[in-house]
C-alpha cells in the first residue's frame, strides 16, 4: 500500500521564529572518502559518515570486494582497510542499488584494474547513463559484455590494467564520469592525462581534486582552448588517514529553504560557507532573493527576507540538485523566478525538469520549462497529491511547499531513504518546534 505523508501547512500559525537544526554527513563526500580509503594502503577513519541507502550499497559492494569495512552508525564513524589499489575478490557480481556514484566510481576502479566482475543496479539506475563512462574504460583497455541495453546496467566487466594515459570523457549527462575516472588515475602506472568533454557539474570535480589532495594525490588542473585538463602524475598512492566527513548542504538546503518561506532563521550546525560541496551556492541564490547570510560558532545561518521572496534568474549548474527546492518555493516569490543551467538533470534518478513541471502545474501553478531549465510564476498553489518518481529531491523538496499551502501530500516518503532516510522525522520535528503544538513524528497516512 502507498505511503502519503500530509504537509501540514503552518505559515499562518508560527510561535517561534528561530531554528537549530543538525543534518547527516555528505553522501558526496561519504562515498568520495570511500573509494579513497579502499585506494590506500592500511586503514582510513572516516568521522561524521552518512548512513543512507546509497552510502550503504557502496559500503556492500566494497565489502563484496574482500575490503574490510567496519560501520558505527550510532557514532557515524566507519573504518576500511585498504589495499593500495589490489582487489582481494575477483570474479564477484555487485550490486550497486539506485547510488550513481557507486555505479560510476566503482564501474571506474574494475576497469582501470586486473580481474572480472558483474555488476547490476536497480531498474532506476539502469535507466540512467553510463555509456560515457563506459566508453571511456574499453578505451583504456577494458572489456564490457552487456546482457541488456548498451550503455547501461548490467554488464560483465573485465580490467586488463590502464593501456592509455591520455584520454577525454564526455560529462554533459553527469561529473560523475570524470571524478570517476580521476579517483582510479592512480591505477595507471605512467601517469594520466584526462580532458574533459562539457563543462557540467564542475563544482563537484573540484571537490574530487581538493578530497584527491587531502587523501596525497596532486591532480594538476590546467586550462585550455578545449576547456579543462586533469593530469595525475605516475608514482602518486593515497595515504590511509583519519578524515571528516562535512554536514551535507544538500540536506541542510532544504531547511535554509523553509527558512526562506516562512520569513524565520534557521541555523544549521557545522554547515560553512567555505565548504568543498558546490550547493552551498544555493545559498547564495537565497541571498539575492532577499535573505541574509551569516556565519557564528555554531554553523550558518540564513534568516528569511522580511517582505517577502525576490523574483530572479538564477544559473544553478553549480548546485543543479537543488533546482527542485527552489522551484517548490518559487510560487510564493514576488515576481517570476527563472532557473537555467539544468539541463542535465533530465537524465538523473527522475527527469527531474519534466517531474517539477508536472507537479507546479498540478498545484495551479504557471511555469514554462526550456531547453536548459524553467520559469515560473507566483500564484496560488492548490491542494495537490505530489508525485515523486521514486526521486528522493523530489518529496524532499515538494514537501516545502506545503509548509506555507494547506493540502499538499507526498507521495511515497520512504524514497528520501536513499540519502536522508529520516527526513520526515526531522521535518514533523521542525514542525512542532516552529509552532509548539504536538505533532506526531513521522506521521504517515496508508
Amino acid at each position: 500500500m502507498q505511503e502519503i505523508y500530509e504537509v501540514s501547512e503552518i505559515y499562518s500559525r508560527l510561535k517561534r521564529r528561530k531554528l537549530t537544526v543538525s543534518v547527516p554527513g555528505s553522501k558526496s563526500i561519504t562515498n568520495r572518502a570511500l573509494l579513497f580509503a579502499v585506494l590506500a594502503q592500511g586503514e582510513s577513519i572516516l568521522k561524521g559518515a552518512l548512513f543512507s541507502e546509497d552510502s550503504r550499497y557502496f559500503l556492500s559492494c566494497i565489502r563484496g570486494l574482500g575490503f574490510e569495512a567496519q560501520a558505527d552508525e550510532e557514532n557515524q564513524t566507519i573504518r576500511v582497510t585498504g589495499l593500495g589499489g589490489r582487489i582481494p575478490n575477483n570474479g564477484v557480481s555487485l550490486y550497486v542499488g539506485s547510488a550513481g556514484t557507486a555505479a560510476r566510481f566503482l564501474s571506474a576502479f574494475l576497469g582501470m584494474s586486473e580481474g572480472r566482475w558483474h555488476m547490476d543496479s536497480s531498474e532506476q539506475m539502469r535507466r540512467r547513463p553510463m555509456k560515457p563512462l563506459l566508453d571511456t574504460l574499453i578505451k583504456l583497455g577494458a572489456e564490457i559484455a552487456y546482457e541488456g541495453e548498451e550503455g547501461h546496467f548490467p554488464f560483465l566487466i573485465t580490467g586488463h590494467g590502464v593501456r592509455k594515459n591520455e584520454i577525454s570523457v564526455n560529462i554533459e549527462h553527469s561529473s560523475q564520469f570524470l571524478s570517476a575516472l580521476m579517483i582510479s588515475a592512480c591505477l595507471a602506472k605512467n601517469g594520466m592525462k584526462l580532458m574533459a568533454e562539457g563543462t557540467h557539474g564542475m563544482a563537484y570535480i573540484d571537490m574530487t581534486a581538493a578530497m584527491m589532495e587531502e587523501f596525497g594525490i596532486h591532480c594538476h588542473i590546467t586550462e585550455c582552448e578545449k576547456g579543462r585538463t586533469y593530469e595525475i602524475d605516475p608514482g602518486q598512492v593515497y595515504q590511509a588517514r583519519e578524515y571528516p566527513v562535512e554536514p551535507d548542504v544538500s540536506a541542510a538546503s532544504y531547511f535554509f529553504a523553509a527558512a526562506a518561506l516562512l520569513g524565520i532563521t534557521v541555523t544549521v550546525k557545522g554547515v560553512s560557507l567555505r565548504c568543498k560541496q558546490g550547493d552551498v551556492e544555493f545559498l547564495r541564490i537565497l541571498e539575492r532573493m532577499g535573505c541574509r547570510l551569516s556565519e557564528n560558532e555554531q554553523g550558518t545561518v540564513l534568516s528569511g527576507p522580511v517582505g517577502g521572496l525576490s523574483g530572479i534568474c538564477a544559473d544553478m549548474h553549480a548546485c543543479s540538485d537543488q533546482a527542485i527546492t527552489l522551484a517548490a518555493i518559487a510560487p510564493f516569490a514576488l515576481q517570476p523566478v527563472t532557473i537555467t543551467g539544468i539541463g542535465h538533470i533530465r537524465y538523473q534518478e527522475s527527469n527531474r525538469l519534466a517531474a517539477m513541471t508536472a507537479e507546479l502545474r498540478r498545484m495551479g501553478i504557471r511555469c514554462e520549462d526550456h531547453e536548459d531549465g524553467i520559469t515560473i510564476y507566483p500564484g496560488e498553489v492548490k491542494p495537490a497529491l505530489i508525485r515523486t518518481y521514486e526521486d528522493h529531491r523530489m518529496a524532499m523538496g515538494f514537501a516545502l511547499t506545503g509548509l506555507r499551502a494547506a493540502g499538499i501530500r507526498i507521495e511515497d516518503p520512504g524514497c528520501c531513504r536513499k540519502t536522508f532516510e529520516n527526513y520526515f522525522t526531522v521535518l514533523d520535528q521542525v514542525i512542532r518546534d516552529l509552532t509548539e503544538e504536538p505533532v506526531k513524528i513521522g506521521t504517515v497516512d496508508k
